[in-house]
């Protein structure tokens, strides 16, 4: 698993985020972790890392590296890097893993024990079960066991760590500290946790989570504020996970014949720079928008403007009017095409007064009402938690409220934005309209 060390600068908020974690420590119940452990494809891990390499040729070089909770024989996290050692000019790379007891109790896995751990002439059957499992390649200490002339992951040195191998105990904490990347597939259940573990201790990441995790509180002030960021996203939005456990998958999830899970909202989350991260937005003005779009929901129509935000709706990226000065709602999937230098986040549409004052809800609404499709009516307060706009004939369910003009449909949630002001002055052909 890949990980790159993030800058946590604000001590208040990580004891915010700490104490989020501790209202949500049932996360950490084997009951809900079990069936939570998904191996990344060697190939995605090889075309995300390539991204940072092409901006950065040496950013591995002469720097310790920790895959956290990875197994060698099945982390393509290990494979990938130890098959990478000598030509990225990795100082160490250490991989860690859980003991198999603890696997067990904390994912409902069963246990599995590597080939490097049986082969090895420290390998202990009892401690095996009760002790986590440290690998490690380090510049001019690792041997060349095979003689092949390069250090690989044939190379790989194996011990027994004291503890069970968890990232929190205070064993892989001290490795975590004396490396310069970490880089890893978490457990989607403990993300919260394992991001809050990486901050504080103010190192680079790369790691993978589920696209959600944008809107949570402790994460979406870093991307704000341009301290996390995404990396390159899965090949057409599609993120395949071998599993550990098979269980029941909706249909269309699991592929018996490539034993793949499918998910569409995963992706990766890093503070490592990428050249990609700064290609521009190229898009259509607003009024070719409604001429050409691709969108039914844009071509022929006005852009809508929120009820409770001073905002207009913009519900696909590439309907992102180009000119237009004013605040925008987006999704989240724009993140995958955000850059700092072209556009300024002012934050989201949570129904709080946070962040910029910009982006502060303009009402709150009064006695609000949710009519279902059904025909029955329930508290309306959700309304107050999304932007909301005005509809005549509402598709589903609806809103009402004393102070609103008409019906209200919610929209997800919607990051607002809008061009920087130095974009605005450097491109004024495109600008001098709006």
């Amino acid at each position: 698993m890949l990980i790159i060390h993030i800058k946590f600068l604000y001590t208040g908020r990580l004891k915010e985020m700490n104490t989020a974690m501790a209202k949500n420590s049932n996360l950490q119940s084997a009951k809900d972790t079990k069936n939570d452990e998904f191996y990344t494809q060697y190939s995605d891990v090889q075309v995300e890392i390539n991204a940072f390499l092409e901006y950065d040729a040496n950013i591995f070089r002469d720097k310790t590296i920790l895959l956290p909770c990875d197994d060698p024989e099945w982390s393509s996290f290990t494979k990938y890097f130890a098959a990478h050692f000598e030509e990225f000019g990795i100082k160490k790379l250490i991989s860690t893993s859980y003991a198999s007891d603890a696997k067990k109790e904390k994912y409902g896995l069963d246990p599995q024990i590597s080939i490097w751990e049986l082969n090895s002439p420290n390998y202990d059957e009892q401690k095996s079960k009760a002790h986590g499992k440290i690998f490690t390649l380090e510049r001019g200490k690792t041997a060349d066991k095979n003689n092949d002339k390069i250090i690989d992951i044939d190379d790989l040195d194996f011990e027994y760590l004291e503890g069970d191998g968890d990232f929190r105990s205070e064993e892989v904490i001290a490795l975590r500290d004396q490396c310069d990347f970490i880089i890893t597939n978490p457990p989607f259940s403990l993300f919260r946790e394992f991001m809050a573990w990486i901050m504080e201790a103010e190192k680079k990441f790369i790691i993978i989570g589920n696209m959600g995790a944008i809107t949570y509180k402790e994460i979406f002030p870093l991307i704000k504020e341009n301290k996390i960021w995404l990396g390159i996203p899965f090949k057409a939005g599609n993120a395949y996970f071998k599993v550990a456990n098979v269980r029941d998958y909706a249909n269309g999830v699991y592929d018996e014949s490539t034993g793949l899970v499918k998910f569409r909202n995963c992706c990766w989350f890093t503070n490592a720079e990428h050249g990609r991260r700064h290609e521009p937005l190229e898009s259509m003005s607003m009024a070719d928008q409604k001429r050409f779009s691709k969108h039914k929901e844009i071509r022929d129509h006005d852009y809508q403007k929120y009820d409770n935000y001073n905002a207009i709706e913009v519900p696909f990226t590439d309907s992102i009017p180009n000119g237009y000065t004013g605040i925008m709602g987006v999704p989240i999937s724009f993140l995958d095409r955000y850059n700092p230098q072209q556009f300024e986040i002012l934050g989201m549409t949570t129904g709080r007064s946070e962040f910029s004052e910009l982006a502060y809800p303009t009402k709150r609404y009064v006695n609000a009402i949710q009519h279902n499709s059904n025909g029955s009516v329930a508290n309306g307060s959700k309304a107050n938690t999304r932007a909301c706009l005005l509809v005549d004939e509402p598709s589903g369910t609806y809103y009402t409220a004393d102070n609103a003009d008409g019906k209200l449909e919610i929209v997800y949630a919607r990051i607002l934005i809008r061009f920087k002001q130095s974009w605005i002055d450097s491109h004024p052909e495109d600008f001098g309209g709006n």
